[in-house]
């Protein structure tokens, strides 16, 4: 009985694709990151760093853990396949987020030297 236990489990866990499911969360979350920058522009303007920080982390794990995923997802017959490549598209879709928030930020930041160096 004991031998057949090993057996069960070991075939389970070589039904599970961990890294598309750890891509999908990271990119859900850098989406969700993103819809909170959107929806609170305020505290994206107070805590701009840890957003775009965030959102850069997020990007990090999505990126090269959907594309493990994806070779997971082939060596299982295209189970999860679907929601690494969503990771992988998000993921770089949020980096491409970052570079743009970091690129407002700046703009933001040298408007206001710029409008305080002209008032004097």
């Amino acid at each position: 009985m004991s031998s057949g236990t090993p057996q069960a489990t070991d075939t389970a866990a070589e039904g599970r694709n961990g890294p598309a499911r750890v891509a999908l969360w990271a990119a859900v979350m850098g989406i969700g990151l993103i819809l909170g920058i959107v929806a609170t522009p305020v505290f994206w303007l107070m805590w701009g760093g840890w957003y775009t920080l965030f959102v850069f982390l997020c990007a990090c794990v999505a990126i090269p853990a959907g594309h493990l995923g994806r070779r997971r997802g082939k060596r299982l017959g295209g189970r999860d396949r679907g929601a690494a490549l969503f990771a992988v598209v998000a993921g770089w879709l949020l980096m491409l987020c970052c570079l743009l928030l970091v690129v407002a930020y700046a703009g933001l930041v040298t408007g206001l030297a710029v409008l305080v160096d002209s008032a004097r």
